[in-house]
Order: structure tokens, then C-alpha cells, then sequence
């Protein structure tokens, strides 16, 4: 089912990408077309799974592979977009801004968590501790700014703790769950699928991974590693042209962390999703249906916000777009760490929040899989 998404991609003659000569005469459109079915497809099986024209497991592969169609098409949809040109004056606010708001934001984030640890979560206070971290990663580009931050240990420290903290956290509130809900083979291989495909979206989005030829990149196989910034510090980044295929990918410690965050919590929250469609049981019905809606909407609201400016340069045009497009791409803007910050944040609550119930995983993958051919 992952393969589905790069087999696509694999199929596309050599184009260049944003807005270079188009040998294939591939555009944005058939992108966005090839999405368009893929969500269609999605939508569609969603629709037959509820009316129980289709087994939870014919729909859940049907899914996997219209995910996959769907993540292909953004990726040409993306890839294939011009880099608009923007001048300062069309910012919506001067990046003298930029350090208030996210000090701002920041500061927020801490004495909210704090507050909330506190008042509401007084006996798991690794919630506080969570949203307390996610804050000091927004603080610390303007606490320790330049240079002196890229390679700082604290920054490091950060990054790292993240992924382990958020660990901890499902381990601790639903490991057991998430243990009986990875027992059954057809939602641990949704799951896995799923966050492979997203996270193979996240890269190529934000530039890491591209299967299109880039105007004015090396002619000639290029391979190096390069000490790269990536979120707030430095990581040594090893950097793969392959400008006959085309293919580049720039890899490193940073982007594995991160993405590989991101694809987990999303590959996990998807499987909670197939686990409990596969289950069969009344009482868990309205739970599953709520879950399922709370899941679906989390991880649309994640992954398809990085889009949100290309759509609306098609939509809306340039001028109009512009505040939505700097909001996104400036390098020195707090919003996208901002927007991965709460993503992260967003998928772990959602996570916790729908599987937190014992109702929907009681029932052992050992009778899911009884009598069912794998």
C-alpha cells in the first residue's frame, strides 16, 4: 500500500519543477486531479463501510491505497507549483513581529501548561511537562538567536526530549491499548501505511524529498553531507541528486526525528481508527464513530495545512494568497514551527483522547483474526 503513492510518482515522465518546462505537459491540475480521485476513492469507501456494503478490512485497504493515490497527487500538485514572487510589502506584518509573537506565543504555551498541569491534570503531570517543552522550543530561537543556538546542547536536548516525552505519554495512558490494537495484522498494517505515506508526504512538501528535476540544480549525481539547520539547530544532512531518475532526498537526524514523529503519531491514530471499525460490538458503536470523526478531522487539520497557500494561489490568486503564503515558506517566521508544534501536540491528545476508553479495545486481535484468512 505505501508503494502505491511512489509507484505514481515513479510513472511520471522528467518534468521540472516549479513552474520549469513541462517535457510531459504534467501541471498543477493533474495533480489535483489525481488527489481529487484518490479522496474521492477515500470518501467513497468510508461511505459503503457505513452502510455495510463492504467488510471493515475491504474498506480499510481500499482506504490505504485511495491515501495513497490522494498523497501522490499533492505531491505533483506541490511539486509542479510555481515559486511565487513576493515582494515585503505584501507580507501581512513586518518580520519586526516576528520575535514578539512568538516570545508571545511561546510564553503562552508555558504558563497555560503550567496552569492547566495544575488545575485540571494534577495527576498526570507529564501533560504539563509535554506542553512546557513544546513552548521552550518556540522560545528558544529568540532566547538564544544565531549562531550561538544552532549547536547549543539545550537545543539539542529539545528536539530530543520531545519524541521521548510523547512516548511516555502513550506508554503510560495507552500502552495497553495501543499493545491490543497493534495485535491485530489488518490495523497494524493500515496504521504502518498510513503514516509511511504521510510521512513521505511531510518530506516532500517541505523540500526534503522530490521526484522532480529542479531548474538550475547540478546536472551530474551529487552526493554530500552538509551541516544543515533544520527547526533550531544544526544536524549534518546527507544530500542524494540523482538528476537522471530524478530523485533527491536530504536526510538527517533532525528530519528522522520530526517526520518520524509525526508519522508515527499519525500511522498510530490511523490504526486506532482500523481497530475499531474491525471491531464488533455494539456498545463500542457511537464511541468508534466518535473517535473515528475526532481521528479523521485531527489528522486532515495536520498534514493538509502545508498545502492551504498552494490551493489558495489557484484559488484566489497571487495578491490574495500572499499573507497565507508567507505564513508558511519564510524561513523566519514562528507560525510553521508553531503550526508542527501543535500538530504534534494535536495528534497526541487525539490519540489519547479516542483510545483512553476501555470500551473500544477489550475484545483480543486473537478473535479478529479467528477464522479470517491473512
Amino acid at each position: 500500500m505505501v508503494a502505491v503513492g511512489i509507484s505514481l510518482l515513479s510513472l511520471i515522465p522528467t518534468v521540472s519543477a516549479h513552474g520549469g518546462a513541462e517535457s510531459s505537459g504534467l501541471s498543477q491540475s493533474h495533480g489535483l486531479a489525481i488527489a481529487g480521485i484518490g479522496a474521492l476513492v477515500v470518501g467513497t469507501l468510508i461511505l459503503l463501510k457505513r452502510r455495510g456494503r463492504v467488510s471493515p478490512r475491504t474498506a480499510l485497504y481500499g482506504i490505504a491505497v485511495g491515501i495513497g493515490v490522494a498523497i501522490a497527487g499533492a505531491i505533483i500538485f506541490e511539486g509542479l507549483a510555481p515559486d511565487p514572487t513576493y515582494q515585503a510589502d505584501s507580507m501581512p506584518f513586518p518580520r519586526s513581529w516576528y520575535q514578539p509573537l512568538a516570545i508571545g506565543t511561546g510564553l503562552l504555551v508555558v504558563v497555560a501548561s503550567f496552569v492547566t498541569g495544575l488545575v485540571r491534570w494534577t495527576t498526570r503531570p507529564r501533560y504539563m511537562a509535554l506542553g512546557m517543552l513544546l513552548g521552550g522550543w518556540i522560545l528558544y530561537p529568540y532566547l538564544l538567536p544565531g549562531f550561538s543556538g544552532y549547536t547549543n546542547p539545550i537545543g539539542y536536548g529539545i528536539v530530543l526530549a520531545t519524541p521521548l516525552l510523547v512516548g511516555y505519554i502513550l506508554w503510560n495512558d495507552v500502552g495497553t491499548a495501543l499493545s491490543t490494537i497493534l495485535r491485530d495484522p489488518v490495523a497494524r498494517r493500515f496504521g504502518f501505511s498510513v503514516g509511511a505515506m504521510v510521512s513521505l508526504f511531510f518530506m516532500a512538501t517541505t523540500g526534503y524529498l522530490s521526484f522532480f528535476s529542479e531548474e538550475g540544480a547540478p546536472q551530474e549525481t551529487t552526493v554530500a553531507v552538509l551541516n544543515v539547520l533544520y527547526q533550531i539547530v544544526r544536524w549534518p544532512t546527507l544530500e542524494v541528486l540523482l538528476p537522471d531518475v530524478p530523485f533527491f532526498i536530504a536526510i538527517s537526524p533532525g528530519v528522522v526525528i520530526v517526520l518520524g514523529l509525526l508519522g508515527v503519531l499519525v500511522g498510530l491514530n490511523a490504526a486506532a481508527v482500523a481497530h475499531s471499525w474491525r471491531l464488533d460490538q455494539q456498545a463500542g458503536a457511537t464511541q468508534s464513530t466518535a473517535g473515528t470523526a475526532t481521528v479523521v478531522g485531527a489528522c486532515t487539520c495536520g498534514c493538509c495545512g502545508p498545502l492551504v497557500s498552494q490551493v489558495a494561489v489557484i484559488a484566489a490568486g497571487p495578491t490574495i494568497a500572499a499573507p497565507i503564503y508567507w505564513i508558511f515558506v519564510d524561513s523566519a517566521s514562528p507560525l510553521s514551527s508553531i503550526f508542527l508544534l501543535g500538530s504534534i501536540a494535536l495528534f497526541t491528545g487525539t490519540l489519547v483522547y479516542s483510545i483512553d476508553s476501555p470500551t473500544p479495545v477489550r475484545q483480543d486481535a486473537s478473535e479478529l483474526s479467528a477464522g479470517v484468512t491473512e
